[in-house]
């Protein structure tokens, strides 16, 4: 059974960083596009960042462009989004997806998650 699982989260302040982490199961499971979207408390989930990856190339949201990061180590199968210059806004709970079909910033058009990891910034 493959599974996506999140770590990483936590609380910072404003102007502080995070890196979040996605570890992909079990090894031979290699999406070939994963994303991290994030849902804040009373909103709909919205994407972040989509990675492809075995090129490494990556889409991101405006609201994060110069700020976040997401990345791929082939090694441990693993995502990461390392998250800079954090804004109160940024908070929620953000997830990990994979097996994409459509529009990379639809969450309707992912099959598999990871369970989330909460992310708070104080202002």
């Amino acid at each position: 059974q493959v599974a996506l699982v999140e770590s990483g989260g936590g609380s910072v302040q404003a102007g502080g960083s995070l890196r979040l982490s996605c570890a992909a199961s079990p090894s031979t499971y290699r999406p070939n596009w994963m994303a991290w979207f994030r849902q804040a408390p009373g909103k709909q989930r919205e994407a972040v960042a989509g990675t492809y990856t075995g090129t490494i190339d990556t889409v991101y949201a405006d609201s994060v462009k110069g700020r976040f990061a997401s990345s791929y180590d082939n090694a441990k199968n693993t995502l990461h989004l390392q998250m800079n210059s954090l804004k109160p806004e940024d908070t929620g709970m953000y997830y990990c997806a994979a097996e994409l079909s459509g529009r990379w910033n639809d969450d309707s058009n992912y099959r598999n998650w990871g369970q989330g990891t909460q992310v708070t910034v104080s202002s």
